[in-house]
């Protein structure tokens, strides 16, 4: 983890909202057409994604309330067994089918939770897609956030259809990795929890 510095701590920030649009954001996840995905089926789907954030930071609704809003976007959008996956790192290897599923349900709701806190920073944000073009394998999308009180900052958005369905399945905040950034932490959470799934899972649920 960073040290809390200025800098860190707005780039803990920054990273926290995305993954949390990430992670809690609104993912519409479509069948996957007979033509490969398309830059413009990407940038529709982060669109749509991005709309229901919007309207979900500035509902009015308490961060408790949100929670249900940002878990429901994250399922739909987002590739989450791919998430979850990547965040349990090396440890995924050796995990059952079923520690697995475990995982990624408790997963998902800490991922709600602990963005959900962080949203009431945004009330009166905004993020608009502003470009998306072909990257490696996959599309990236490019957005912009603008906050009260902040500089506008950058958000791409990584977009594939491996899983058979068109979903986003990781989020650059200005150059910050939210996989890797994730794994890190959740990895850290498994060392304090003796490397025990089990346990890892359960530190999740009431995280």
């Amino acid at each position: 983890m960073p040290n809390n510095t200025p800098r860190d701590s707005l780039y803990l920030t920054r990273r926290a909202f995305g993954a949390g649009l990430a992670a809690g954001t609104g993912f519409l996840a479509f069948a996957l057409p007979v033509q490969a995905l398309t830059v413009d089926q990407a940038r529709g789907l982060i669109d749509k994604a991005i709309s229901e954030v919007n309207a979900t930071i500035n509902s009015g609704k308490s961060e408790q309330a949100m929670y249900g809003d940002f878990e429901r976007i994250f399922l739909t959008y987002a590739d989450v067994p791919t998430i979850a996956r990547s965040a349990l790192g090396v440890a995924s290897k050796s995990a059952s089918a079923g520690q697995m599923s475990t995982f990624t349900t408790a997963y998902t709701g800490y991922l709600s939770r602990k963005y959900g806190r962080r949203f009431r920073e945004f009330i009166g944000g905004k993020i608009e897609v502003t470009d998306a073009k072909p990257y490696k394998s996959y599309f990236e999308v490019i957005s912009t956030a603008t906050l009260q009180g902040q500089a506008p900052f950058d958000l791409r958005w990584w977009v594939g259809d491996k899983s058979g369905r068109q979903l986003f399945f990781n989020i650059i905040i200005e150059g910050v990795n939210m996989l890797a950034s994730e794994r890190t932490e959740v990895g850290a959470l498994l060392d304090q929890n003796g490397g025990n799934i089990e346990k890892l899972i359960a530190a999740l649920k009431v995280t």
